[in-house]
C-alpha cells in the first residue's frame, strides 16, 4: 500500500493535515445520473493507500463515498473515519445564505457522516434553478452574494458541520474580496492546474495567503467528454516521461507536486490508480522543470459550454480571469 504525502491546511483545529493526492469522483455519467461510481471501486482505491476523496452534491457521488467508508471501517482497512479525508462543495443552486446549511446537511446525510473535512463554494455564481442538470441558460445564472454566503460558510465550520471551509474556480480578485470581510480565511482554492495550465500568478497568490491549491484536471481531464488530450499527448512531456522511464500522467502529477499544491487524480482503472501514486521517490531536473515552463498555455473548464449554455456578463467575467 502506497503511502501517500500530506500538507497542512487551516481549520477549525488549528492546521491540519490533508493527503496531496485526492481520488476524484466526478464522471459526465455522475453528473448525469445515470451511472454513479461504485463504492467497490472507492474501497479499492483505499486498499491502494487513498485517504482522499473529492466529491461535490452536483457529481451525485456523495452515497457511494459514504458506502465506501463505512465498508473500509467493516473490512478494517481504517480504523476510524478520521483516517479519510473528505471534500464536497456547495452547488450553485444552494449559494443563498439561507440554503447553504441546508445544503450541507443534506451532503452529510448523503454522506452519512457526522462531518466533513473540507466544504467549498464550487462555483462563485448562483443559479437560479432547483435541479442539477447542465448546462442552463444564461437567464438563470446570477452574480453571487458572496459576503452572505461566505458568512453561512464560517458558520456551517463553527457548527462543526466541516473541519474547513474553502472555493473552487475562485480567481485571485474573488478571494481577495473573501479576505477583506472573513472572519475564517479561505483554506483551499480548487481550480483547474496542469503542465497546460500553470496557474503561476494564482498559486503565487494564494500561497501568499496561506491558501492551498487543489488542481483539478492534472491531466486536462482526459477521457471525459470535456476534456483533451492536451497533457497525455504533449510533446514536451511525452520526451521527458521516454527519458525517465515514467508515463506522461506521472510527470504532469509530479511536476504538480513540485508546485506545492495537492491534486484531484481521477482514474478507476487499477493499474493506473497504482501509478498515480508512484510519483514521490523521485523528482524532475531543473532542466525538465525549465522544459515545463515554457509549454503554450491552454485552458480548458470553462463555465461557458460546460455550465451554461451561453455566455452573460456575470459567466464572461468569471471566464475571463480564472
Amino acid at each position: 500500500m502506497a503511502t501517500i504525502p500530506e500538507t497542512m491546511i487551516s481549520s477549525s483545529q488549528g492546521t491540519r493535515p490533508v493527503p496531496v493526492i485526492a481520488l476524484g469522483t466526478a464522471t459526465e455519467s455522475s453528473i448525469a445520473g445515470i451511472k454513479i461510481v461504485a463504492p467497490s471501486t472507492l474501497v479499492e482505491a483505499i486498499k491502494m493507500g487513498y485517504r482522499h476523496f473529492d466529491t461535490a452534491a452536483v457529481y451525485q457521488t456523495e452515497k457511494s463515498v459514504g458506502e465506501a467508508i463505512a465498508e473500509a471501517l467493516r473490512l478494517g482497512l481504517i480504523k476510524s473515519r478520521s483516517e479519510i479525508f473528505i471534500t464536497t462543495k456547495l452547488w450553485c443552486n444552494s449559494a443563498d445564505r439561507h440554503l447553504v446549511l441546508p445544503a450541507i446537511k443534506q451532503s452529510l446525510e448523503n454522506l452519512g457522516l457526522e462531518y466533513v473535512d473540507l466544504y467549498l463554494i464550487h462555483w462563485p455564481i448562483k443559479i437560479n434553478y432547483e435541479h442539477v442538470k447542465l448546462p442552463v441558460p444564461k437567464e438563470l445564472v446570477t452574480a453571487i452574494d458572496i459576503k452572505a454566503v461566505w458568512e453561512a460558510m464560517e458558520e456551517s465550520q463553527n457548527l462543526g458541520l466541516t473541519k474547513s471551509i474553502g472555493v473552487s474556480n475562485f480567481s485571485s480578485q474573488k478571494i481577495q474580496e473573501i479576505l477583506s470581510f472573513a472572519k475564517i480565511p479561505p483554506a483551499v482554492n480548487q481550480v483547474e492546474m496542469n503542465p497546460r495550465w500553470q496557474q503561476k500568478q494564482l498559486n503565487e497568490f494564494c500561497k501568499k495567503n496561506n491558501i492551498l491549491i487543489t488542481a483539478y484536471s492534472p491531466l486536462a481531464s482526459f477521457g471525459n467528454y470535456w476534456g483533451n488530450n492536451s497533457v497525455v499527448e504533449c510533446d514536451a512531456l511525452q520526451d521527458i516521461a521516454k527519458s525517465r522511464g515514467k508515463t506522461t500522467a506521472q510527470i504532469s502529477l509530479r511536476w504538480l507536486y513540485e508546485q506545492g499544491v495537492s491534486f484531484v487524480v481521477k482514474s478507476f482503472n487499477k493499474d493506473r490508480m497504482k501509478q498515480n501514486l508512484d510519483i514521490f521517490d523521485w523528482a524532475l531536473t531543473a532542466e525538465e522543470l525549465n522544459k515545463i515552463s515554457q509549454i503554450p498555455q491552454r485552458k480548458l473548464v470553462y463555465l461557458h459550454g460546460f455550465v451554461v449554455k451561453e455566455p452573460n456578463g456575470v459567466t464572461a467575467e468569471i471566464d475571463s480571469k480564472l
